[in-house]
């Protein structure tokens, strides 16, 4: 038996015994080092499952790939050192240090066919759908999920790779390109993944919009040009100020906030791009003529693909994104994730970004 964090459904997070699992054919299996905790984690703890979406996160029928479904081990943005290969395993061994690709996905359906396996049609994702978490002393999944590491690279910044992969690949399949100017909308963790991302493609426009004093610190901290403040601020004409008065080349929604959205369409340039990458609780409202009479285009962002998480993972070995142990707010132990975790990033979001869980030994 190990422990692990269990989610039993709303208002139900459990740190408990469970059935340590073992290591079969084309599997490795980890010891977790380093837990991100995410917001999308803390939804369902709300009652909100995102139901009726792909991917499914905390099925209460079985997953479709995983066979699992609620009580579940949370956690998918981790860290952690290889403990047993499975046979068949070519590129890993025992002592390896990797993160973990959590999207889970069938490779059968047309998206995976195309290398959109974030767009599978049975998406979904490890530790939150099946297949164990990171919030446990051991997990074992298949060896298309685990990472390897640079040596350069501690394992409590490997355990922000998931998030800082998000930002990446919202900026990769947005028409950037140096010279652009752009808006994120939120200095939350994603909306601070987007910063990193685009200062090390080479952005030296970076307007933030965001209400909270210490995220528009750190936002600032993380390479932000300008920051203002949608509640003293006037968004399109400050915008416009800032990119020759023609409106920023494009806009990333990190929010989520139907006001936010609303601004950033005209904030936005002819011919200029909203990039969505918040999760809505319900449909939000957008005027096509704003769109239509600018021709600006709106496009969503589902995660990453294969190869994000090794292209951040260069990029800061590299030292192109610099400073990201910064996102990490505080770190606590495995068995105080429920009060100090979650409860905590509820109650306190505005001053963490990332609370980040010490599951096993907690090695750098």
């Amino acid at each position: 038996m190990m422990k692990a964090v269990v989610f039993h459904g709303k208002e139900d997070l459990r740190f408990q015994e469970v059935p340590e699992p073992e290591c079969g054919k084309g599997q490795v299996k980890i010891k977790p080092a380093w837990c991100g905790i995410c917001g999308r984690c803390v939804e369902p703890l709300r009652g909100n499952f995102y139901e009726g979406t792909i991917p499914t996160i905390c099925p209460t029928t079985p997953h479709p790939i995983t066979g699992e479904q609620v009580p579940l081990t949370f956690g998918h943005e981790f860290s952690g050192t290889v403990e047993e290969v499975g046979e068949g395993v070519t590129k890993f061994k025992a002592g390896d240090r990797v993160c973990v690709q959590p999207i889970i996905y069938d490779d059968e359906c047309g998206s995976c066919k195309e290398g959109l396996i974030n767009c599978c049609d049975k998406n979904g994702f490890v530790g939150l759908s099946g297949w164990g978490g990171g919030l446990s002393e051991h997990v074992v999944l298949p060896e298309y999920c685990v990472i390897p590491i640079p040596d350069n690279v501690p394992l409590d910044v490997a355990a922000l790779v998931e998030p800082l992969s998000v930002g990446w690949h919202a900026v990769a399949i947005s028409p950037f390109k140096k010279g652009d100017s752009a808006l994120v909308i939120g200095g939350g963790p994603i909306g601070l993944s987007v910063i990193q991302a685009l200062k090390a493609k080479g952005c030296d426009n970076i307007i933030v919009t965001e209400v909270s004093s210490m995220r528009k610190q750190y936002a600032q901290d993380f390479g932000a040009h300008h920051i203002l403040d949608p509640t003293k601020d006037d968004i399109v004409a400050r915008c416009r100020e800032l990119s020759d008065n023609k409106g920023v080349h494009m806009a990333f929604d990190a929010a989520g906030v139907q006001a936010a959205l609303t601004s950033a369409v005209k904030a936005v340039r002819a011919r200029g791009t909203i990039i969505n990458i918040a999760l809505w609780e319900k449909p939000f409202q957008l005027m096509p003529n704003d769109m239509i009479f600018r021709e600006r285009k709106w496009i969503g962002v589902a995660t990453y693909v294969a190869g994000d998480f090794q292209e951040v993972l260069e990029a800061i070995s590299s030292g192109r994104m610099k400073n990201v142990e910064q996102m990490i707010t505080k770190r606590i132990g495995l068995d105080e994730v429920v009060e100090g975790g979650f409860k905590a990033l509820v109650k306190d979001k505005d001053r963490q970004v990332k609370i980040l869980v010490r599951a096993g030994d907690g090695e750098v």
